[in-house]
């Protein structure tokens, strides 16, 4: 998750990282639904009332160029939201959550038809995610988003074995 200051180095780094890492990589993105799927199998969570999060998630999808795209033609966004608990693996998120997020709840809602997440207190859960989701072809021409999966790859210790997994 992005939490500091672009600069012009920072970009430097992640057109260097794209371009080592963009020909190795193949679209291996994951659907709404398997997010969901892994967030609520891995995490306690409790979902938030219908409705909390739709008009965030539709506006972050509908409203970005780059995230309508990922919308199928005729769907209209379908959105699920979820508080983590504070308690078994959601301890461990809580426990290192960044000091900006320091007590807040960590929530999570994600839309089905695209895939699109959206998590608030924890970059820890964000990163885990994305590197979960993967990237689908579009996202691999955007050297930003290949950056980001290989940072978070990294994170989790993923990267050899996503790197071996897309192998010829």
């Amino acid at each position: 998750m992005l939490t500091r200051k672009v600069t012009p180095e920072l970009i430097r780094e992640w057109k260097e990282t794209s371009a080592t890492y963009r020909p190795l990589l193949r679209p291996d993105k994951k659907t709404g639904r398997e997010i969901v799927a892994y967030l609520a199998g891995k995490y306690p969570v409790r979902e938030m009332p219908d409705g909390s999060l739709d008009e965030v998630i539709s506006d972050n999808v509908l409203l970005n160029d780059c995230n309508a795209r990922k919308m199928p033609a005729g769907k209209i966004p379908e959105a699920t939201g979820f508080v983590i608990e504070n308690t078994g693996a959601g301890k461990y998120l809580y426990e290192n959550q960044d000091e900006f997020y320091r007590g807040m709840s960590i929530i999570a809602g994600v839309e089905l038809h695209s895939a699109y997440f959206i998590v608030e207190g924890s970059s820890l859960l964000w990163d885990e995610l994305f590197a979960f989701r993967g990237l689908d072809e579009d996202d691999l021409s955007n050297y930003y988003l290949v950056a980001e999966y290989v940072a978070c790859l990294r994170r989790f210790d993923q990267l050899d074995r996503v790197l071996a997994s897309m192998a010829p």
